[in-house]
């Protein structure tokens, strides 16, 4: 009997990207980056190095649990025991000095992609064929309310009680709207397999041998070393480093870029719930296609607001980015789903985790370079990634969207 996904199941997935969507947007897009740098006067390079860290500990731990989850048939639990991982540490960043908050922002970096690869794997138990791109763009779209209310929250709390306060809020809030998936996500079936999972000692193994089975499923190798160059820009800039960009060098006051950044939240919304839409319609790869061209067209303007200091075109940028951005990651994870066999899923979304993370090492590590080492400066920084971009457009061109006939693989 065909898998049919239950209402509830489906608004319980979308809640969860509303909560992990706290955090990336409250905690690690916008008010610890301020408080490390513009209060703490930590350097971009530091800042760096933390997401470095807790990125090199993703690309380990991504692939193997993501076999050890396939293995077992469950998907659930590891997302429970990640999220709750990221919410304890977010609790503590900002009460012991820099030096341990910056671990801890590692250790909760660390949490929330581990969930993510479950989530995102999840997509498949919360949709069919017909329905995927629709209901990941819906996830996308109730997803960015959550940066709503981080930023909400954000502006209530952190002149009065200060950032501490509000790290410890947001991970509350991160795990409230995580608690409908922890309960009420239903899984599709799937059999355990026989044998023991594989323990972390094969974890290397196990990436090798993931790599070599991806290999042998056309267009995936190609997707997900495209995935790598436009991962590498888009993670870099909201993982913090626009807030530093756009505070520094385009001239906003915090105030005003909270405001921008509500614009800009907006246009995800739509982007997320229009990119589902438009997913179906025309296809994942199409539909990334488009969103990668958005990209571009608004890195131009954020270019453009730094060397003119005109801050209206560094408005551009942020709303055009944020309608790119849940383009994105609604064709993006669709596009991952129809090129990947069925009982590879969490395996295959755990190399294409480890891809996405990979590149946010690699970018973090050239915005140091170029803006702390070479002293070349941030907008030389952005033009860097901004070919990145088109790298990843390139290699994209390669890859078939069309439907598999898993029977025969």
């Amino acid at each position: 009997m065909p898998w049919k996904p239950e209402r509830r199941s489906v608004a319980s997935w979308a809640t969860y990207d509303l909560a992990n969507t706290v955090f990336a947007l409250g905690v690690a897009g916008l008010y610890f980056p301020e408080w490390l740098i513009d209060i703490e006067g930590y350097r971009d390079r530091d800042l760096a190095f933390a997401i470095n860290a807790a990125m090199i500990a993703v690309i380990v731990l991504a692939p193997w649990l993501g076999a050890r989850s396939d293995h077992q048939g469950r998907r659930r639990p590891y997302l429970i025991v990640a999220t709750f991982v990221s919410v304890g540490a977010t609790l503590f960043i900002g009460s012991g000095g820099p030096g341990p908050s910056l671990a801890l922002f590692s250790l909760a970096l660390v949490g929330f992609h581990i969930g993510s690869l479950f989530y995102d794997a999840m997509l498949v138990d919360v949709s069919t064929e017909q329905n995927r791109g629709r209901i990941s763009g819906l996830g996308v779209g109730v997803g960015y309310v959550g940066s709503f209310i981080a930023v909400v929250a954000g502006r209530l709390l952190i002149d009065e009680h200060g950032h501490a306060v509000v790290f410890r809020v947001l991970a509350l809030l991160f795990i409230l709207f995580a608690l409908p998936a922890f309960f009420f996500l239903k899984e599709r079936p799937r059999p355990a397999r026989e044998g023991h999972p594989p323990s972390i000692n094969q974890t290397f193994a196990q990436i090798r041998r993931s790599w070599q089975e991806a290999g042998r499923h056309e267009g995936v190798i190609a997707f997900l070393v495209g995935r790598f160059f436009y991962s590498d820009a888009i993670n870099t800039v909201i993982g913090g480093f626009l807030t530093i960009f756009a505070l520094e060098e385009v001239g906003f006051t915090r105030d005003e870029l909270e405001i921008v950044l509500g614009f800009g939240i907006l246009a995800s919304i739509f982007g997320g719930l229009g990119g589902g839409r438009l997913t179906e319609r025309i296809g994942p790869r199409r539909a990334l296609h488009f969103a990668l061209y958005i990209w571009m067209t608004a890195w131009i303007f954020g270019l453009a607001a730094a060397a003119t200091d005109a801050k209206p075109l560094g408005v551009v940028l942020v709303i055009m980015g944020g309608f790119a951005l849940g383009t994105t990651w609604s064709a993006d994870r669709t596009y991952m789903a129809r090129i990947t066999p069925p009982d590879r899923y969490a395996e295959f979304y755990g190399l294409y985790a480890t891809v996405g993370r990979f590149a946010t090492i690699l970018g973090p590590l050239m915005w140091a370079l170029i803006v702390d080492y070479a002293g070349w400066g941030r907008t030389t920084a952005m033009a860097a990634l901004f070919g990145f971009l088109v790298i990843g457009r390139v290699i994209l061109g390669r890859v078939d969207d069309s439907v598999r006939d898993w029977s025969q693989a």
